[in-house]
């Protein structure tokens, strides 16, 4: 590609975020043709995808080591430098004699750098559009584009936006949408997994991620899906991110030599990254701890903020004049030296490294002509393995072997290698490696003259890199990303309208924005069981600080349910009051059996105070009514033993009545019944109280509805667990029955159980037979109805004051037990001297 020497040269030079790379694609697209070189596969991939939208697919090509779209009318080309076609390369490239109306190189600076320099070097000097060109790159470029480029008008362009220096930041207090730089892959992957468990995760740029990996993270990174970025300084070279902040966690880097401290335009283009357009970034140091983390100088700073760098007094530079007479000739035309003092012989490349290895063999030192092209052309393979000049060597040989006599690759040695790579299991490590081996394979496939079949592997190799790529980046994203977790830091910052929406599902699943967190059971908010120990805290604040409402929302619902929503259930040995199967209180010894007390769940404690206290009163309130439903008999009860106009009998009788849960054995109270007169027994009466010949009971409470509120009260006062409660139509009961329950409703008639009305009514008869002088005093027509056996009804019959005689039965009537006299000690008894001290 060459032009007029008249033709417009421009050089567009300033500082990052002036908007070069937008100029060209503006200016390009402004022509009938054009051609732009860019330092990264991944930036020209992004400028062809934008010219796409402007031009149309069918006009558009993309040339890279790697990947070559070019339709039948292409007539704007984005490429890599290496990849750019110019007129007189030794290339076989269909487009290298293309002339354009337009070129343009991009980040011309890079000049500098030891392995590349020469290829940006050689297309700023001779890259030409026969109408425009543009040379984009810093302003440390400016003397040396006045000396080797005399004719190129210069224009300096500001930075959008204002960048300014942090200071140094912990890395849990980085702001959001930082980008954090370091400078090994281990260094990277730590920092990352820091940034997952602070702050939710980060996305990963590095060089040795293929472009579709590194374009898959950009993109998360700018969707917001996170908001950290960890980084190598590959994302100084163009990519247009959406970074506010850059922190440097190391400011010293291998560059394939030596371990050597960043220049200040290093460190200024990286920084630069901060700000896009009109919004203002920022730069610091990432504070590790201890005295060893890196600092930047105040020249650097100041040199960074105020773009201010010292300019450049050479490039790179390697001849385009190279001479295929043999081997040797092409090494010294490669090691040649420039008249111009400002261009300085490249240092030893990957692939003139390779070259001279390869030369030590005689037979491939004996190469010339054309051959010796082909060889050269080889050399070119990119080393992506990054395995270093003598392992890349037996690469490019056996390559070189298959195509020295202008044949072809093998296709099963082809396909073989393909295969092997295409694998998408293992770790980040392992994925990486085949990434970087499959990159080798689709830069042969783009070789036309390598392969019998190029179009074929072209597309086999790019399915393989997608896959390898998709993979990658799931693998990054599963190990440097908690996508909840990162929700959740977002939403600790959120306020008002900016605060992510709070949803709970029908199933109780509680989700902060897109992302669940956990389970709302009742008012019991249970974590994600999926999430990390060190996440289920943040999960809780999260719960803690945004469920409020809801909570509130379900305590007012609640004040306002019917008593039919609500239930008594037993809940690890004692009691409480459930909710659609959750536990809202717990019941405890109140002020008397019928007034428990109301203990409301911890989970209700995220409720406010005052929501709390409601809803409290209204449980306290269906316990009430409960009893009062339940338990009516018991109520008007406890009403005479408190009713000062009641006799002093009839109010003990009650009160006693009521503490027992409605049912005394008679002989328990004997002497109260024996104080009342016949109007205390009409007042006991009316208040449905049994004085049976057995037992006093209130006749309502042998319900099972009633009978279960009895024992549930008992069990609270006492503290025990509910009792097993008989069957609601039981009569009699085994001895297998819980003595609790069966207390309830039942007399103990040896190792059988019989009902207290039942008991009464057979001793009622039993009285009624002796008082009219009758024969047999058991209701043998009842008795046998209920299944009693003779021992059974002998215990009823002593009971009741019968004993057997004969076949006949006598009153014995009701004996006290004999009153004991103490006894004095035995003699000689060693306390029998005290017995005297006693009065």
């Amino acid at each position: 590609m060459s032009a007029p020497r008249d033709s417009l040269v421009r050089a567009i030079l300033g500082p990052t975020n002036t908007g070069k790379t937008y100029l060209a694609i503006e200016r390009m697209c402004a022509h009938s043709s054009g051609v732009i070189g860019f330092p990264l596969r991944l930036l020209a991939r992004e400028v062809y995808d934008r010219v796409v939208q402007i031009k149309g697919a069918n006009h558009v090509a993309l040339i890279t080591g790697e990947e070559r779209i070019v339709p039948q009318g292409a007539r704007y080309f984005l490429c890599t430098a290496e990849s750019m076609p110019v007129q007189g390369d030794p290339s076989d490239d269909r487009e290298s004699g293309r002339d354009f109306a337009f070129a343009a190189i991009d980040e011309a600076q890079l000049g500098i750098d030891p392995e590349r320099g020469h290829v940006f070097t050689d297309r700023m000097l001779r890259a030409r559009g026969r109408e425009e060109t543009l040379i984009l790159g810093s302003d440390t470029l400016k003397p040396l584009i006045r000396k080797l480029l005399p004719e190129a008008e210069i224009v300096s362009r500001p930075r959008f936006s204002t960048l300014r220096y942090a200071g140094a930041t912990k890395l849990s207090r980085l702001p959001p949408r930082s980008a954090v730089v370091a400078f090994s892959a281990e260094q990277v992957y730590a920092l990352a997994e820091m940034l997952r468990r602070f702050k939710g995760g980060a996305a990963v740029v590095m060089g040795a991620l293929s472009p579709a990996t590194r374009n898959a993270q950009v993109a998360m990174f700018q969707r917001g899906e996170v908001d950290y970025l960890v980084a190598t300084d590959a994302i100084g070279m163009g990519l247009n991110m959406d970074v506010s902040h850059v922190a440097f966690a190391g400011l010293e880097k291998f560059d394939g030599r030596r371990d050597r401290r960043l220049t200040i335009a290093e460190m200024a283009q990286i920084a630069g990254r901060a700000g896009r357009h009109q919004r203002d970034g920022s730069f610091g140091t990432l504070g590790l701890g201890g005295e060893t983390g890196p600092a930047l100088s105040d020249e650097e700073i100041n040199a960074i903020e105020e773009h201010r760098f010292r300019p450049l007094d050479h490039l790179y530079w390697r001849s385009a004049d190279l001479d295929f007479t043999s081997v040797n000739d092409l090494i010294a035309s490669l090691e040649a030296r420039s008249d111009d003092p400002l261009l300085r012989p490249a240092p030893l490349a990957i692939d003139l490294a390779v070259l001279k290895l390869l030369a030590e063999d005689p037979a491939i030192a004996a190469t010339r002509g054309s051959r010796a092209r082909k060889l050269w052309a080889v050399c070119g393979l990119p080393d992506f393995r990054k395995v270093g000049p003598m392992h890349h060597a037996r690469m490019v040989r056996r390559l070189f072997s298959y195509i020295g006599e202008g044949g072809h690759i093998p296709h099963e040695w082809f396909a073989a290698e393909v295969a092997r790579l295409d694998n998408v299991a293992g770790d980040i490590e392992a994925l990486a490696d085949r990434l970087a081996g499959i990159r080798s394979w689709a830069y042969i496939a783009q070789r036309s003259d390598w392969l019998a079949d190029p179009a074929k592997w072209a597309e086999r190799t790019r399915a393989v890199e997608a896959r390898l790529s998709d993979a990658l980046h799931e693998r990054l994203t599963q190990r440097f990303v908690d996508r909840r977790t990162a929700v959740l830091v977002r939403d600790i910052g959120a306020r008002g309208a900016d605060a992510l929406p709070v949803t709970v599902a029908a199933d109780g699943e509680v989700s902060v924005g897109p992302e669940p967190i956990g389970h709302l059971a009742g008012f019991e908010f249970r974590v994600d069981p999926t999430a990390r120990l060190a996440d289920k805290r943040l999960l809780l604040a999260a719960a803690e600080r945004r469920l409020g409402e809801e909570l509130d929302r379900r305590a007012a619902a609640l004040c306002q349910a019917p008593d039919s929503e609500f239930r008594l259930v037993e809940e690890d040995g004692g009691l409480a009051i459930g909710w659609d199967g959750h536990i809202l209180a717990r019941l405890a010894p109140g002020r008397s059996l019928l007034e428990p007390a109301v203990r409301t769940a911890r989970a209700l404690d995220r409720l406010s105070a005052g929501r709390r206290t409601r809803l409290r009163a209204r449980l306290e309130q269906w316990v009430e009514a409960q009893v009062a439903r339940h338990l009516p008999a018991l109520k008007e009860l406890a009403k005479a033993a408190a009713d000062p106009a009641a006799s002093p009998g009839v109010r003990a009788l009650a009160a006693m009545l009521v503490d027992a849960g409605g049912h005394l054995p008679r002989r328990a109270i004997a002497a109260q019944l024996a104080a009342l007169d016949k109007a205390d027994r009409h007042a006991a009466h009316r208040q449905r109280v049994r004085l049976g010949a057995l037992d006093v009971y209130i006749q309502s409470l042998l319900k099972p509805a009633a009978q279960q509120w009895r024992a549930a009260l008992l069990a609270v006062r006492s503290g025990q667990s509910m009792p097993r409660l008989p069957a609601p139509s039981a009569a009699t009961l085994d001895g297998s029955a819980d003595p609790r329950g069966a207390a309830l409703a039942f007399r103990r008639l040896g190792t059988e159980w019989l009902r207290i009305d039942l008991a009464d009514r057979l001793a009622t008869h039993a009285h009624h037979v002796r008082a009219h002088r009758g024969e047999d005093p058991v209701d043998q027509a009842l008795a046998t109805s209920l299944g009693l056996d003779e021992a059974t009804v002998r215990h009823l019959m002593a009971e009741i004051g019968f004993v057997p005689a004969g076949e006949a039965w006598a009153w014995r009537g009701h004996r006290r037990p004999r009153r004991r006299e103490p006894q004095g000690p035995r003699p000689g008894n060693a306390f029998a001297a005290l017995a005297g001290l006693k009065r």
